[in-house]
């Protein structure tokens, strides 16, 4: 009976044991979360303190000096980064953390007049930014009262103080418009005939050299314009309309550029030449097969099924 007695104190005590234990468990879960709050704390202390010297440092902060940019071609010898930066009031110190970085870059670059587009902003820690722009490339000058203004093959004017007068030379000129550009360099001239112009310009460029021709004269209506070629010796290769503007008759753009393609192929012309007569006079109608290499075989009889 003693040993009976003894177990069940036994048996009694260990409740009483296993409650100290959890006590104890509980207690010092609640230290761990005291010493957590405490870290919290003491950060969030440390940060209001030190976290403006941290987000002024070099490794928090974009300059200019760390925009690198990508997709500038050799035609264009602005420096679009600066001068972008500079316009848009982000040539100074740019905290990295700001939500709007990349998209204020981007909006900086798109406006630049030598920019068509803005293909991809790149901001990386530590604090540096890609940029990959597309320029617009210089199709012709136009000629206007005082000089020449370049323009790319949208009708799109340029900066003009990137061309000396040698490298003006070097592109088509456009004649025989009257007005003025109704923006700013990288807004579009506003005329319609400067449109057209550069078109055709896009379209003969490659028979300009073997032709010798230096320029693009409008002729006809201010509703209707028609172009002429004119080389070096003022002789002039009627072109007519430009692509996609043929009067009713007139023969289309192919014809006209495979008519221009014969000519330049016997060099510079003396004499006047009409474009529209010499595709008219050349041109097939017919639709050329496409030859598939294959021999002729004899038909074989159909077999009944």
């Amino acid at each position: 009976m003693r040993h009976a007695g003894r177990r069940q104190a036994e048996t009694a005590a260990e409740p009483a044991g296993g409650g100290s234990g959890g006590l104890a468990q509980r207690q010092a879960g609640l230290g761990v979360v005291l010493v957590i709050g405490l870290a919290v704390v003491a950060a969030g202390i440390a940060w209001q303190r030190f976290g403006p010297d941290v987000r002024s440092g070099s490794d928090y902060v974009l300059t200019s000096e760390n925009v690198t940019l990508y997709g500038q071609p050799a035609w264009v010898k602005a420096d679009i980064t600066a001068e972008a930066l500079r316009d848009a009031s982000l040539d100074g110190r740019l905290p990295l953390d700001d939500p709007e970085l990349a998209r204020r870059l981007a909006r900086a670059f798109d406006v630049h007049p030598w920019v068509r587009s803005v293909d991809r902003v790149e901001v990386v820690s530590p604090a540096a930014a890609r940029v990959t722009i597309t320029c617009r490339e210089p199709v012709a000058m136009v000629r206007v009262a005082g000089g020449l203004l370049p323009v790319d093959g949208e009708g799109v004017v340029l900066p003009s103080d990137g061309f000396t007068s040698e490298e003006a030379a070097q592109y088509p000129v456009v004649a025989g418009v009257s007005s003025l550009p109704q923006g700013p360099a990288g807004a579009a001239w506003g005329d319609k005939a400067v449109e057209e112009a550069v078109a055709v310009v896009s379209v003969t460029r490659p028979e300009w050299t073997p032709l010798g021709l230096v320029e693009c004269r409008r002729e006809g209506t201010a509703e209707k314009h028609r172009w002429q070629l004119v080389n070096t010796s003022g002789v002039a290769i009627a072109f007519g309309s430009s692509p996609g503007h043929e009067a009713l008759g007139e023969p289309g753009m192919a014809a006209k550029i495979a008519a221009l393609k014969r000519l330049a192929a016997g060099g510079p012309v003396e004499e006047p030449v009409d474009l529209r007569e010499r595709a008219v006079e050349t041109s097939d109608t017919t639709v050329p097969l496409i030859d598939d290499g294959a021999e002729e075989r004899p038909e074989e009889p159909l077999t009944p099924q």
